[in-house]
């Protein structure tokens, strides 16, 4: 026998999908998580911290069927982006670079820079307000250490993805511990938790204000871009079949991670409500909720939620930092070394703490401005995953693309009404 064919490796989705043992199957199948958990720590940014508690707390269980819509939408767009990854071997902003003019992709590299720029910029102030608020360090060195930790982690992925994935994996078990203890301590009415998660209400034109920004908060443009790169590393040498495979074991784990990150959105919402609405404390901040929960809960509760958002806030930054250095690879032949594409992500974070600004202004300004962005990402990719010619067998069906037009306008119609109410001064 020829040696090259008797040593030839057997592929990992042949082990997968002929293991003799159920044990195998799952050891197997776990080799594929982690992209999706990556992808979402954007789901579970300080942005949602403070979308989902001023939720919670003016109007109680109202808006859980927000949370849940929106992760709806999020796993639609997020299988899309995968599916483009898998299908044509390249991330979102390489197949841009190849299927629009120059002049398009220059627009769509200036917008999503900008818009990784605001993400981290948000993630930033959660970690610097992570450590301000459990440890008392003041925001300026808060900073620093937050750009310190992202930077560390980020720098893990010259050791390969799976390094990264592994931590970010670790600070999301993290949030859904402090979590589960939040719930614990708080005693929701879980009734009313069910009845509001699958029965849309709006009380009043506030609450649909809040609504609006809840679902702006959770659907981001920057993870769009870098889910398509993600995938790659596990679907290198890939053809035919085992692409099918490959799509499939991801769908899984985005299922898994993306619900994961809705039980952690609806746990802000339902903790808020069960802690604050039902003793008529209004928490429309960060730094409020954290003070109002010592005394309400106990030590125990306060500390938790700190830990929550020190973690949210690390790993959401560094995802951020990834999704710069992806977005600034792809769209055009303007190539920065690696570092700096790092710290050029950071800098705007860092910046705003640096000069004083309020921090949730300046978190609720870079959720509006992330509006803007939005369907810059989405459009391209349902353009390019209609096409046959770049995705082959892959292509988005009828009905998928009609799916994704309808969600594509819920999103923008969502964030264009977000972006007015910030801008009008009435949120």
């Amino acid at each position: 026998m020829n040696d090259s064919i008797k040593t030839s490796p057997k592929p990992q989705y042949a082990v997968l999908y002929g293991a003799e043992s159920l044990k195998d199957k799952i050891r197997n199948l776990l080799k594929f998580m982690g992209p999706a958990f990556v992808v979402s720590v954007a789901y579970i940014d300080p942005g949602n911290f403070a979308a989902n508690i001023s939720g919670g707390s003016y109007f109680g269980y109202s808006l859980l069927w927000v949370i849940l819509l929106s992760n709806l939408m999020a796993i639609f767009l997020q299988i899309m982006s995968a599916k483009l990854g898998i299908a044509t071997g390249r991330s979102l902003s390489e197949m841009c670079r190849d299927v629009f003019p120059k002049s398009a992709n220059w627009f769509f590299y200036i917008v999503a820079t900008a818009a990784a720029m605001a993400t981290t910029l948000a993630e930033f102030i959660g970690g610097a307000l992570g450590f301000y608020l459990l440890f008392g360090i003041p925001l300026v060195w808060s900073a620093f250490l937050t750009a310190a930790v992202t930077f560390g982690i980020v720098y893990l992925q010259k050791y390969g993805q799976k390094a990264v994935e592994r931590v970010i994996t670790a600070l999301i078990a993290v949030i859904c511990a402090a979590y589960a203890i939040e719930l614990f301590l708080s005693k929701p009415d879980w009734g009313q938790v069910a009845l509001h998660t699958l029965f849309p209400s709006i009380p009043d034109k506030r609450a649909m204000l809040i609504a609006v920004s809840m679902l702006g908060a959770t659907v981001m443009p920057h993870v769009i871009y870098l889910h398509s790169q993600l995938v790659q590393c596990r679907n290198r040498g890939a053809q035919g079949e085992d692409r099918k495979k490959h799509l499939r074991m991801e769908k899984i784990d985005i299922a898994v991670a993306m619900n994961i990150a809705f039980v952690v959105n609806a746990a802000m919402v339902v903790v808020s409500a069960a802690v604050f609405y039902s003793r008529g404390v209004a928490a429309d901040s960060i730094e409020l909720a954290h003070r109002s929960l010592e005394p309400l809960l106990g030590r125990l509760s306060s500390g938790a939620f700190g830990a929550a958002l020190l973690a949210s806030g690390f790993s959401s930054s560094s995802v951020g930092a990834m999704a710069g250095e992806s977005i600034m690879d792809g769209f055009v032949d303007f190539k920065l070394p690696l570092n700096a594409r790092r710290i050029i992500t950071m800098l705007p974070g860092l910046a705003v703490i640096l000069c004083g600004v309020n921090p949730m202004e300046a978190l609720v300004l870079s959720q509006a401005g992330l509006s803007f962005a939005l369907p810059a990402a989405i459009v391209p990719m349902l353009i390019i995953t209609g096409k046959r010619e770049y995705m082959g067998e892959f292509v988005n069906k009828k009905w998928v693309r009609l799916l994704g037009a309808v969600i594509v306008s819920v999103i923008v119609l969502f964030n264009a009404a977000l972006l007015h109410f910030t801008f009008s001064g009435v949120m």
